[in-house]
């Protein structure tokens, strides 16, 4: 199974970062990326699998396919957002880690107010 993969790769790279910590504390981080590279580079193709899917249920149930891409785009966003500041967490730089999630926050807030506008004009056509 593939999972038994990704957390081996996390664990060699966790004890990689700290055995190269206690020599080399600038090259653990770089470890960490790489670690974060590869694990994601496996899961590609499941995530394309995701994205194939919703948009099949999106044009089943006849849902307008700007609000599937743009929940596509939220759900990208956290992830790629929760990446970036795991990796200033683990570089020590939990200031930077609380801005990225911050900035993250916002654009997705962004994104989410086509569908937002929509849900009201949707709730106020059915209220009398």
């Amino acid at each position: 199974m593939e999972i038994f993969q990704i957390v081996g790769i996390g664990i060699i790279a966790t004890i990689l970062v700290t055995i190269i910590k206690g020599v080399r504390s600038d090259f653990a981080i770089y470890v960490s990326i790489v670690a974060g590279v590869i694990i994601i580079s496996m899961i590609i193709k499941d995530i394309s699998f995701i994205i194939s899917t919703i948009r099949n249920l999106s044009r089943i149930a006849d849902i307008e396919i700007t609000y599937f891409s743009t929940i596509l785009k939220i759900i990208g966003t956290a992830y790629v957002v929760e990446f970036g500041s795991q990796i200033s967490r683990d570089a020590g730089e939990n200031s930077i880690a609380m801005k990225i999630e911050l900035a993250g926050k916002i654009i997705i807030m962004t994104l989410a107010i086509p569908i937002l506008l929509a849900l009201m004009d949707l709730i106020l056509k059915i209220m009398p």
